[in-house]
């Protein structure tokens, strides 16, 4: 069966992954694998780093952290945007939460040769300066965006 999905480079951001077949709506794409750590492992490493603007990190819960830098695969290449075309959902494992896995499924039906995006919802625990807003810019292109990947705060 051939690949709906390939990776290639980005006009938004470094590499990207884009439709190689027609992807219908609800369609689950790919599951965002990496090694699972807790947020003391990421903070006392480089994989957290809140001052360059990319991350391969995919929040679980409050003990754990999908890195996607050690055992990731072409999930991590997927693009954040304002007026994304999936989203990451997240099937909890409440008997033992570490295992808990987020799979990428399309929102709409996707073309090929759009590239996937969907909306990171990042949200620092530091004040979302201007310096950090424009650390984390978006460069998603839409009509809609709002210039960060960082979500207000509530």
């Amino acid at each position: 069966m051939p690949k709906k999905i390939a990776t290639r480079k980005s006009a938004i951001h470094g590499n990207g992954v884009f439709a190689a077949l027609p992807i219908d709506k609800g369609e689950r794409l790919i599951e965002y694998k990496g090694r699972r750590r807790s947020h003391e492992e990421v903070d006392a490493g480089d994989s957290g780093d809140i001052e360059s603007g990319h991350t391969f990190l995919f929040t679980l819960n409050e003990d754990w952290v999908i890195d996607a830098n050690f055992e990731g695969n072409d999930a991590r290449w997927i693009n954040h945007s304002c007026a994304p075309n999936c989203e990451a959902v997240m099937v909890e494992d409440e008997a033992e939460p570490k295992r808990s896995r987020v799979f990428i499924e399309a929102v709409r039906a996707i073309k090929p040769g759009e590239e996937l995006t969907y909306d990171y919802g990042i949200t620092l625990a530091e004040r979302h300066t201007p310096r950090l807003k424009k650390i984390w810019a978006c460069r998603c292109g839409s009509k809609d965006c709002t210039g960060t990947m960082l979500k207000p705060k509530r």
